[in-house]
């Protein structure tokens, strides 16, 4: 038999199993499909014996799914009180991301797609995560801060999971041994797209040589041109175990517009973080569509330079019975921004595009506590949600165009679990001062609920329903100082040239997790709409159009498969100005776009006018 012809029957024959396993499993109860279903596998692995061709093709595409035997030695849940005993060896075990488990310390890579995968994964060194540890050898364990570590170490974008185990020395023993154990994700991904006039490669390492770092490049030729673009970042998120990250940016686009960037920064990454601070530098140079008085358009250079810094200390107030710790927050923050190149006076009479500097300095209340929770955005994994609230002022003076004038800002922010689900608000006011009369007045009001975990069947379902509102009052008739509904601003998958000084959002999203698997398939539907509108001093939101998008996918995983999951998605948009009606766009939304309040206080900033 060909080659060819191998591959062929080896195709044909999954295809066949499928359609078999469709017609016996109709109108069976879900133990006899699991059955089904490892017994579909087990004739494929049995086929592919035949010869070495297709015990190639088996071992690159499908996993072992062993039974477990019982007494297979797991990392137990250890409820044992350990608190205030001294810490005498601190043990970290870091696992490649395919065929381990952080809790089964038996489990290995069981075929050649795994092992394989595992020795092009470059694996976590020890002291990218000792760096994330609160505590240390030689210490009283704190029971709080073993969770803090755990939720921080879960947090890093290369980890998928973590446990972390006790063992007492000794039976009458003041010390304890902590043991790590992390399993690393699949850090190296891929980007490559194409359309009809451009094409872009490139690739995000999420731990960078194991070091925890990350890089991320992206090159992009445009074919009518010729021209090309280039972007990377460089992250260094931990500075020996002092929270201090890093990041290095540039960017040079297909029309020459660049931004050169160094952020070094420590945020209140943790209820127990005491100061903070950050410094950022950056130069950019771009030119924008700017609109004259006779509605004529044309291209305008902007080129600038920036330092922004800002330090804050958290005072620690008090710490309730559920371990939910309140902080007063005092911050303080220098911005200086320097214009080289501004548009023209016809294009910014108002000179929105000038010179200023920003004094800001906040004072507020901060409450926050993580909740651990699951089938939010990963299926099944542990996932932390922040609750709490927020109570901060903000004061301060800037100075642009030869006039100091003082600004003056508020925000009241909260979220838990309630009995009908999670649900999050936040409300910011902010405005400036000049000859008694304020400018640039900004409202902001935003909301964050998903329901309790629903089960119809074996099926779970959640709800999410993300509200946003933006009024401006008193802002610059000028694109920089106004509101659009693009992209993440929005509607995702959204681009146009429409502007206004107040917008409402509303997306809603229905996420099932399904409890079946068809040929090892676990097919997660998703359905999305969400519908964004515009107003002006002249044209009310109540008044101008909306505008939409519907959006249906799945989320695809399959336990047999080495690489797991991905996302399909299809979005339908009924009109999109300069692009047309019923425009539909693939893979324009990522169900991870709810992004939760993290009850944070600490740049003090205006408030976010986007």
């Amino acid at each position: 038999m060909s080659l060819n012809k191998k591959i062929l029957f080896f195709i044909l024959l999954c295809f066949c199993l499928q359609s078999g396993y469709a017609q016996v499993n109709e109108n069976k109860k879900e133990p006899k499909k699991e059955k089904d279903t490892t017994e579909i596998y087990t004739k494929i692995r049995n086929y592919s014996k035949k010869n070495k061709f297709t015990q190639t093709m088996h071992k690159l595409f499908f996993r072992s799914k062993k039974p477990k035997k019982k007494d297979e030695l797991l990392v137990p849940i250890d409820s044992t009180n350990y608190e205030g005993k001294i810490i005498r060896k601190i043990n970290i075990i870091t696992l490649d991301p395919f065929g381990h488990s952080v809790a089964d310390t038996t489990q290995m890579p069981k075929n050649w797609g795994e092992r394989m995968g595992n020795r092009l994964h470059l694996k976590t060194k020890k002291i990218a995560i000792h760096n994330l540890l609160l505590f240390k050898k030689n210490t009283p364990y704190n029971t709080y801060k073993v969770l803090e570590t755990e939720r921080l170490i879960r947090a890093q974008r290369y980890v998928t999971a973590v446990r972390i185990s006790n063992q007492s020395v000794g039976q009458a023993s003041d010390s304890v041994d902590v043991t790590i154990r992390v399993l690393d994700s699949w850090s190296t991904i891929p980007r490559f797209s194409i359309s009809s006039n451009q094409m872009s490669i490139g690739f995000k390492e999420k731990d960078f040589f194991g070091s925890g770092q990350q890089l991320e490049y992206r090159f992009t030729n445009r074919f009518d041109d010729g021209r090309n673009a280039n972007e990377a970042t460089y992250t260094v998120p931990n500075i020996k175990n002092t929270y201090i990250g890093t990041v290095f940016h540039y960017n040079m686009d297909l029309d020459n517009n660049y931004i050169k960037s160094i952020d070094i920064e420590r945020d209140f990454y943790s209820p127990l973080t005491k100061w903070a601070g950050g410094f950022y530098i950056d130069e950019s140079f771009r030119k924008d569509t700017l609109q004259a008085p006779d509605s004529t358009f044309a291209y305008q250079p902007k080129k600038y330079t920036s330092q922004d810094m800002w330090a804050g200390h958290a005072f620690k107030m008090y710490e309730d019975q559920h371990k939910a710790i309140t902080n007063l927050i005092t911050t303080v923050r220098f911005l200086n921004v320097n214009y080289s190149e501004s548009p023209s006076e016809i294009y910014d009479p108002n000179h929105f595009y000038s010179s200023e500097k920003l004094i800001l300095s906040g004072i507020g209340l901060n409450t926050r506590k993580f909740i651990k929770d699951s089938y939010i955005f990963r299926n099944g994994q542990t996932e932390d949600v922040p609750i709490g609230r927020i109570y901060g002022v903000t004061f301060g003076y800037q100075y642009k165009n030869t006039f100091w004038r003082p600004y003056a800002g508020a925000q009241f922010s909260f979220g838990n679990y309630y009995r009908l689900g999670f649900l999050s608000m936040n409300f910011e006011a902010g405005t400036f001062f000049h000859q008694s009369k304020t400018y640039q007045t900004s409202f902001l009001f935003e909301s964050n609920y998903f329901t309790k975990l629903f089960s119809v069947g074996s099926w779970k379902i959640r709800q999410f329903v993300n509200p946003k509102v933006i009024i401006g009052i008193n802002h610059d008739d000028i694109i920089g100082d106004q509101l659009n509904i693009n992209n993440d601003n929005g509607i995702p998958g959204f681009n146009s040239y429409l502007y206004g000084t107040s917008k409402a959002v509303l997306s809603l999203q229905t996420q099932t997790y399904s409890p079946h698997a068809l040929l090892g398939f676990r097919l997660n539907p998703f359905f999305n709409y969400s519908i964004a509108v515009l107003g002006s001093p002249e044209i009310a939101m109540t008044k101008n159009k909306p505008y939409s998008k519907l959006t249906i996918g799945l989320l695809v995983s399959n336990d047999y498969l080495v690489f797991s999951s991905f996302q399909l998605s299809l979005s339908y948009y009924p009109s999109i100005p300069q692009q047309g009606d019923n425009v539909f766009k693939t893979n324009t939304f990522e169900t991870t776009d709810y992004g939760l309040q993290s009850f944070e206080l600490a740049k003090p900033r205006v408030v976010n006018y986007k």
